[in-house]
């Protein structure tokens, strides 16, 4: 049993196993290893790495993944506690996973966000669920409260000032759509990829119901700091159009002019408030992430963020519409 391989403290019983490696360290300090029982067998062991999702990816594994098609990790055994300290997921091994992004593989993702989106959610209300971000109208709030800082920081990034007045503007008479999905909630390029031949979308603890377009701007246009991407206006629109075209065949109303604008809204308004965590991050400069690939992640959250003020402002002649 699996369960022999690990000790009532949690962590891996380095007398039974063959060697171990760290694949990455969670929030809390606990990693996520790999462990061989022999060298030609091998398990990812998964502890709770942030402890504000105790149990929910367990609870995600039990409840939810077992309707869907198999494109996530096979969960082989779990702790009999949920302590935050001890509780632990053994899954399958999928092999050295290479987290480069393609707008193919990106595209593979589409129809299957598409599936979950359109699940029903009655059952998922009663549940205590959350993201590991704030909701968007919560960050619009906190970047209008820190107007002049945010305003400061784009000008330094070279961001012209009718472009930030523009967006601060659209924010004062926008009300972004409150209807609510079932999300992955962390759909960024460090979460999916594709082993031989198959899609496999990652890390699953962060499901629950918010915006469709929460998941839509993970995949396209949200930056990290350990998987770096360029995105172009053309994948962009290239992914939104694959998105559009899949929901209005699930027989969903969707409205395809309004839904892209308010995406591109979405994600300036997100990349601004990462803009701000990240420029935090290099100020407080404790070591958590690279400084070298925090300074990527701000060139890219940028890059996002210019191309989307583009989409509203110069190409769709946006901001008249938006405000009223």
């Amino acid at each position: 049993m699996l369960k022999h391989y690990v000790l009532p403290d949690g962590t891996l019983d380095s007398q039974r196993i063959w060697r171990k490696e760290t694949l990455y360290t969670g929030m809390n300090g606990r990693h996520v290893e790999r462990f061989y029982v022999s060298p030609d067998q091998s398990y990812i062991f998964k502890p709770l790495t942030n402890d504000g999702q105790a149990g929910k990816e367990r609870w995600v594994y039990e409840y939810l993944l077992p309707s869907f098609p198999p494109i996530y990790p096979k969960l082989l055994a779990k702790s009999d506690t949920l302590a935050p300290d001890t509780s632990w997921m053994i899954f399958e091994d999928l092999g050295t996973i290479r987290h480069v992004y393609d707008n193919e593989l990106a595209l593979s993702i589409i129809p299957h966000m598409v599936w979950w989106h359109t699940q029903p959610t009655e059952a998922l209300q009663q549940v205590s669920l959350q993201g590991p971000k704030p909701p968007i109208q919560d960050i619009a709030a906190d970047i209008r409260a820190r107007q002049a800082e945010a305003e400061a920081a784009l000008l330094s990034q070279g961001m012209p000032q009718l472009t930030i007045r523009s967006l601060f503007t659209l924010l004062e008479h926008y009300s972004f759509t409150e209807a609510k999905v079932l999300c992955h909630g962390d759909l960024h390029l460090g979460n999916y990829t594709r082993v031989n031949g198959r899609l496999i979308v990652l890390d699953w603890e962060h499901v629950h119901l918010n915006s469709r377009l929460w998941d839509l701007y993970h995949l396209i246009d949200m930056s990290h700091p350990l998987f770096p991407k360029r995105m172009t206006s053309r994948g962009r629109n290239c992914l939104l159009e694959a998105y559009m075209d899949q929901v209005l065949q699930s027989g969903t109303v969707l409205h395809p002019q309004d839904f892209k604008r308010e995406y591109y809204l979405f994600a300036a308004v997100f990349s601004i408030w990462m803009l701000l965590l990240i420029r935090s991050d290099l100020e407080r400069g404790d070591g958590t992430w690279p400084e070298e690939a925090l300074r990527t992640q701000l060139r890219e959250t940028m890059d996002s963020l210019t191309q989307c003020a583009n989409e509203l402002f110069y190409n769709n002649n946006y901001e008249n519409k938006v405000a009223q």
